[in-house]
């Protein structure tokens, strides 16, 4: 595949000494990072709004958590902390699969949560 790379380099510096990009669109200002345009038009305002607010949202923070929690595993030694540990991780992985696949969101009650974990821990 290098060579195509470098077919593609050449074609782009003949462009730019004929002057192709000079008259683009926005030629010479920053990009405008802030747009999102994988977010549908008619959501995006929300979404700013949100974002502006400090919301993140919930399968990010699923992600960040889950992130957070793989390396807290990898410092623990085995016992029955780390084997809790690993059940959340699993619990929040498949949490994550099934609200992106757009199943019934798994979003567990607080107490309900907590009984599970003590229930889980038990065995």
């Amino acid at each position: 595949m290098l060579w195509l790379e470098d077919i593609v380099e050449q074609k782009i510096r003949a462009a730019l000494e004929r002057g192709e990009f000079a008259d683009l669109p926005g030629h010479g200002r920053p990009l405008d990072l802030t747009a999102d345009p994988l977010v549908p038009e008619d959501l995006r305002v929300a979404y700013r709004i949100l974002k502006n607010a400090g919301f993140v949202p919930p399968q990010l923070e699923a992600r960040n958590e889950i992130h957070d929690l793989e390396q807290l595993i990898r410092g623990m030694d085995a016992g029955a902390e780390r084997s809790k540990a690993l059940r959340k991780l699993h619990l929040l992985n498949t949490q994550l699969s099934a609200s992106q696949r757009g199943g019934r969101n798994l979003q567990l009650e607080a107490d309900y949560y907590e009984r599970l974990m003590e229930r889980l821990a038990e065995r």
